[in-house]
């Protein structure tokens, strides 16, 4: 059944009331979604917080909703022949966690299902919606038997202001963080050549949430005799450049820290504002010789997981490179699943349908790692640009940060750091 908004009826005419069913709510789009289930009383009040189902409080006292994270979205499994009484509905509610409204929203998916067989299902647009922060999705009622409706529409606020409004309490944050001092006016005053970075930078960090987090940034530069030319045309120079905002932005002390590696590898002076126009040595080229003509991304990986394994912050590596890297990262990239460290793959100068990129094999082993099993959070990500000079900076920095901040969400609700 394709169910439209306001769409009420029985459950008991699609679904075996005696087994579990299944409420699935999918959000696509630029911001890091929560969903919640509210079990109210007949006043409409969360009078038993017990029964406010998210990812902080996965399951109900007795299991009778189970919340559990899927792609994109959130999945409940309701035994409703278990509800206690004292509960006349579950209301079911997606929010954004921080910037962005429900209007920009790309599409919201809404299912019920049982034994896997999607019976009901409704999608919806940001058309639908206009600058609301949430949206209470289904309401699922008693009313002598239990019935459902689709209700799609947008509400005044976040998380806290859907808790408010079911008569719940939000905890008072401790401490508030100090205020930082304005990218701007760092980079103004630092690194006056990198000002029109600023712009496009914070209009992805206010999206996604971000002005507030303090991490360790790192890049990871591949200096194989494959990147000669990336190196010869400034390239590699102008990676430097764009990165080291976001480092500014991120890190108290402003520093980017720096690894080459090839066959060897090396461990550069961190990278800041008074010497980042010199991260890529005049002589560039006799390093690239020291360093070798292959590369060795394990033994990269492997010192950077030694420098960030025990940072009490979290720490987001950009690692670029031109080709194919060996498969014996897995294994890293699986151990440190449960460190505070965020791969943010990028691959330069390796179109696939020239000849380098035939050469070189393409990404192919980079573009699996996204979906490695067997780790606890996903803490790895990969794009690719043909050119990164010419890609236009917000492209560049709405591509470096997408992932980000939902692995750092992921990485606090299992206590990683």
């Amino acid at each position: 059944m394709q169910a439209k908004r306001g769409t009420r009826d029985k459950l008991d005419k699609f679904f075996d009331m005696s087994r579990p069913i299944t409420v699935t709510l999918q959000i696509q789009g630029a911001a890091v979604y929560d969903f919640s289930c509210f079990g109210v009383d007949k006043d409409e009040k969360l009078s038993d917080d017990r029964y406010m189902i998210f990812y902080n409080q996965p399951a109900s006292p007795a299991s009778e909703i189970v919340y559990k994270e899927i792609g994109g979205g959130a999945e409940f499994t309701i035994n409703l022949g278990k509800i206690p009484a004292s509960i006349q509905k579950l209301v079911f509610t997606g929010s954004i966690d921080g910037a962005g409204t429900m209007g920009e929203i790309s599409a919201h998916k809404i299912f019920l299902a049982q034994d896997g067989k999607e019976t009901v299902a409704a999608e919806f647009t940001g058309a639908d919606f206009q600058q609301e922060k949430a949206v209470t999705a289904l309401e699922i009622y008693r009313k002598d038997s239990w019935r459902f409706n689709v209700v799609a529409r947008g509400f005044n606020g976040g998380l806290d202001a859907l808790l408010k409004s079911f008569g719940g309490e939000v905890a008072e944050e401790v401490q508030s963080a100090p205020k930082k001092v304005s990218l701007e006016k760092k980079i103004a005053e630092g690194a006056p050549k990198l000002v029109s970075l600023v712009k496009p930078l914070k209009v992805e960090l206010e999206k996604r949430n971000l002005l507030d987090v303090v991490a360790k940034v790192a890049l990871v530069m591949d200096i194989s005799g494959s990147m000669y030319h990336s190196y010869k045309n400034g390239t590699v120079q102008e990676i430097v450049n764009k990165i080291l905002p976001i480092a500014v932005q991120f890190d108290d002390d402003g520093e980017l820290d720096f690894w080459y590696y090839g066959s060897y590898i090396k461990r550069m002076p961190s990278v800041n504002m008074a010497n980042y126009e010199s991260a890529v040595p005049a002589n560039w080229n006799r390093l690239m010789g020291e360093l070798g003509g292959g590369t060795n991304a394990y033994l990269v990986m492997k010192d950077v997981v030694k420098e960030f394994q025990d940072s009490k912050v979290p720490a987001y590596v950009i690692f670029v490179t031109d080709g194919e890297i060996d498969d014996d990262v897995e294994e890293i990239v699986i151990k440190s699943s449960k460190m505070p460290i965020f791969w943010q793959f990028v691959g330069i100068g390796n179109d696939a349908s020239g000849f380098l990129g035939r050469l070189l094999g393409g990404y192919g082993f980079l573009e699996r790692l996204d979906n490695l099993s067997g780790r606890l959070v996903d803490n790895t990500n990969f794009f690719a640009l043909d050119d990164f000079r010419t890609v236009d900076n917000s492209e560049l920095y709405s591509r470096l940060l997408n992932e980000f901040p939902i692995w750092l969400k992921d990485a606090r609700r299992h206590n990683i750091f």
